[in-house]
């Protein structure tokens, strides 16, 4: 199974007014570790073509580190369907929790922009 894991933590300029994390920037860093999962899986240019059922479990707080975990779990001819994770962590305790969970439908392109296929997942 492909996957990519990538660690942020929030900084103030990530927050809103309650001092939580953005989900406007909980999107995009689990986007990003969609496109690097995908084009890890593909070895090809990938772009997002699609975010779904994104479930908001709990607010991450200003401070905490979040991992996110992006994971290829379905492949169509030219689309990748990937999973992420985003787990809050308390930096000082160590307690780690589940905050948000996507699925990102990713395309794979050649060289002139067009879509094209990727291999069948393994099982």
């Amino acid at each position: 199974m492909i996957e990519a894991r990538m660690t942020e933590i929030v900084f103030p300029d990530h927050t809103n007014h309650l001092g939580t994390l953005f989900g406007g920037q909980a999107l995009a860093w689990m986007d990003k570790a969609a496109f690097i999962a995908a084009s890890r899986y593909a070895r090809r240019t990938v772009v997002t073509a699609r975010s779904e059922q994104i479930d908001f479990h709990t607010a991450v707080p200003k401070g905490a580190l979040v991992e996110l975990i992006a994971r290829v779990v379905e492949t169509g001819r030219t689309s990748m369907q990937v999973e992420v994770e985003m787990h809050k962590e308390d930096l000082l305790s160590g307690e780690s929790q589940l905050a948000t969970r996507g699925r990102f439908t990713m395309i794979a392109l050649d060289s002139d922009g067009k879509p094209t296929p990727v291999p069948p997942l393994a099982r």
